[in-house]
């Protein structure tokens, strides 16, 4: 068994009998993630990122979540999550441990990355610290470049509180108060130019835009003696119902809905440790802020700022290059459709590369005897070569519908642009259901093939996006199955028109069968494994938290069924309880990739069944979106998921964490006379389109 060190700092985890807090669980996850910024063993510019992630998870929780807990607090909801919490309470826990992780980030930066930087040629100085010809040239640069673009606006006294935007890095300027009355303006930093600014083209010195403006306000107020300066950030609830999607102009409505997010109600405030208290109190009140929704901030505030510095061109402070492995069939155009006829092929990203999926689309767009293309679309990024094929493909002639999910948080603006140019090329577009997302991963094409048409089909855990491919985990089949094909091709007549199909032969279609499907298969190996014993259940998933299902699992390691779980953040499973889930382990993995690949293993007396999709097990993906999983057909894949994939990241024993039955992550390390097994760095020499060769 591995030695276990534990992680520090998790004591506020409340008590419960059969469930993890969910919100306390994402916390928890955070902190891993801030582990990883602390880990010698990562390249110090990896570290930067992965605070910046920390910071930028942090953000979205309170912007989704925690905005979501104000709201019902603020209307009276009394309802208890299934672990006993009030939304107050849930509340006033989450001020607690998060205040406690912010600052703790804070700390690593100042106290140890910083130093760290320095002694790797990376200096970020105080401007009372730079030179008289580095002072007068950022003078320059400030006179010529900055000034034009800040616009400083009055605080107090005011008609007015002027609108601070999310996230926005801020200064608010105290003013000198001879008629004994505080006066405040806001000088927002501008986002036009890198916060990193470089003294020179030679070395790696930086001074940070913020402390550039702070030190020359004297231009901005002239005559006026300035008492101080105090950063400060403030992040609002995005969490914007989209409403009236049936509303004639579609487009109208959706930039309207990103428009209010901007608008949405304040949920938390960063201010610097020295910030005056009647300042803070003033900022508390206009934006009607509690005390504890304050994160009073030592240091860096907006550590956004660290993706610039994780760039510097210093490859010895960065992971090594990895190179996915590129099959020659699969990227070969001409004989992709003979290969994927031939039998089912499984690619695993990044450890595969994602342009066989882009080939894939790109073939079928040129390819004279395909006559149709089906595609899902939830996020795909700013450049999209799939997007750009279906384009193509339209433009060539062919019937080519795409489901765009407009509702794809954060990703709306670029779903709107790539819509209005698919509409215009001709492509069918649909936009889903106005009560829930399309989260499935779907690609359908169809060829005909001499007098018969066939389908040919690619299903995945990830979206179709070449940038998150190249960071994520994921998993995707290409395949020609009939069974499969079909069903494909009858979801997308439930997505784009109005069919009430219930029933499928090898998929399961959330929020139609999916809990259902997976609830009758964990109960299937409860009694085989009474009848015959081995009974097996390994899942691979971002998030448990379906009540359903974690009984379910529950009543399954009562009968002596033994279950894994690779739970990548919230997990509201609580494992190893005496009389309760004696038989279940969880582990989380944390690396240089996100962890984003679905995979739900049974052994079913010897004869797998497995499934993989878009699925995680949440309530919202099991009754508020469009999900699906398809059954793997082939042995060969089978094997690979259980004895490569799933495999390797139960033995990890460097990037693991072990939950506790009181909700605790403790951290994985060799035991004694044991190597270290890295579950991400085998995968890179383990790429599932190998098995092709």
């Amino acid at each position: 068994m591995s030695h276990l060190t534990v992680l520090e700092g998790d004591n506020l985890v409340p008590s419960s009998e059969r469930y993890i807090n969910r919100e306390l669980s994402w916390l928890k996850f955070n902190s891993r993630v801030l582990e990883e910024a602390k880990n010698p063993r990562n390249p110090l510019l990896e570290r930067l990122k992965f605070l910046a992630i920390f910071e930028s998870n942090l953000d979205e929780f309170y912007m989704v979540r925690v905005s979501g807990l104000i709201e019902q607090e603020e209307a009276g909801v009394t309802d208890l999550t299934p672990d006993g919490m009030s939304p107050s309470e849930q509340l006033a826990l989450i001020a607690e441990v998060a205040h406690k992780l912010r600052k703790e980030a804070g700390k690593l930066f100042q106290d140890r990355l910083l130093g760290e930087l320095v002694q790797n040629g990376i200096t970020i100085k105080q401007y009372s610290d730079l030179s008289p010809r580095q002072k007068t040239d950022m003078r320059k640069f400030f006179e010529n470049e900055v000034f034009p673009v800040c616009t400083p606006l009055a605080m107090h006294p005011s008609p007015t509180f002027p609108f601070i935007s999310s996230r926005s890095l801020n200064l608010a300027v105290e003013l000198d108060d001879a008629d004994g009355e505080m006066r405040l303006a806001r000088v927002k930093v501008p986002t036009v130019f890198p916060r990193a600014i470089r003294l020179s083209k030679r070395g790696h010195e930086y001074v940070l835009l913020e402390d550039i403006i702070s030190n020359n306000l004297e231009t901005f107020f002239p005559g006026i003696a300035i008492k101080g300066s105090y950063r400060f950030r403030v992040v609002r609830d995005a969490d914007i119902e989209i409403q009236q999607l049936e509303a004639a102009d579609l487009f109208a409505m959706m930039e309207q809905t990103i428009r209010m997010r901007r608008f949405g109600a304040p949920v938390l405030l960063e201010i610097e440790s020295k910030m005056p208290k009647a300042v803070e109190e003033f900022l508390c009140k206009n934006l009607e802020l509690e005390r504890e929704d304050i994160f009073r901030v030592d240091g860096l505030i907006g550590m956004d700022v660290l993706w610039e510095l994780s760039a510097i061109d210093k490859a010895a402070l960065r992971f090594p290059p990895h190179h996915p492995f590129v099959s020659e069939k699969l990227s070969n155009r001409d004989a992709l459709f003979e290969t994927v006829s031939a039998r089912d092929v499984a690619v695993h990203f990044p450890f595969d590369s994602f342009r066989c999926v882009e080939e894939f689309v790109a073939a079928a767009a040129n390819d004279p005897q395909v006559i149709g293309i089906k595609q899902t679309l939830y996020r795909v990024g700013t450049e999209s070569p799939i997007v750009e094929s279906l384009l193509d493909a339209a433009n060539n002639g062919k019937q080519v519908a795409a489901m765009v999910e407009l509702k794809a948080r954060f990703d709306e603006s670029n779903n709107l642009v790539w819509a209005r140019a698919l509409e215009r090329a001709g492509v069918h577009v649909t936009y889903g259901f106005h009560e829930m997302k399309t989260h499935c991963k779907l690609c359908l094409i169809v060829r005909r093939e001499g007098r018969k048409i066939r389908m040919y089909a690619f299903v995945g855990t990830g979206n179709f996006n070449p940038t998150t491919a190249r960071i994520y985990t994921d998993i995707g089949i290409f395949t020609s199955d009939p069974e499969i094909t079909q069903d494909i091709s009858e979801l997308f007549n439930f997505l784009t028109g109005f069919s009430r199909q219930q029933v499928f032969r090898k998929l399961l279609v959330a929020p139609l069968n999916l809990r259902e499907g997976i609830i009758e298969r964990i109960e299937r190996e409860t009694d085989l494994h009474k009848r015959q014993g081995n009974g097996r259940i390994i899942f691979k998933l971002n998030a448990l938290v379906d009540t359903e299902v974690i009984d379910a699992l529950y009543e399954a390691s009562n009968a002596g069924v033994q279950i894994d779980l690779i739970c990548r953040g919230v997990c509201c499973l609580r494992p190893g309880v005496k009389g309760l889930s004696e038989n279940i382990r969880v582990i989380s993995v944390v690396g240089r990739f996100l962890e984003h690949s679905r995979v739900y293993y049974f052994d079913n007396a010897g004869v797998p069944d497995v499934l993989i999709g878009s699925a995680d097990l949440m309530r919202r993906n099991l009754d508020r979106r469009i999900e699906t999983l398809v059954g793997v057909r082939s042995d060969e894949i089978i094997g690979y998921l259980r004895d490569v994939v799933l495999d390797s990241y139960l033995r990890d024993n460097v990037q693991a964490w072990d939950l506790m039955p009181d909700g605790k992550y403790i951290r994985r390390q060799p035991a004694k006379g044991q190597g270290p097994h890295d579950a991400q760095r085998h995968l890179m020499s383990h790429p599932a389109a190998r098995l092709l060769n």
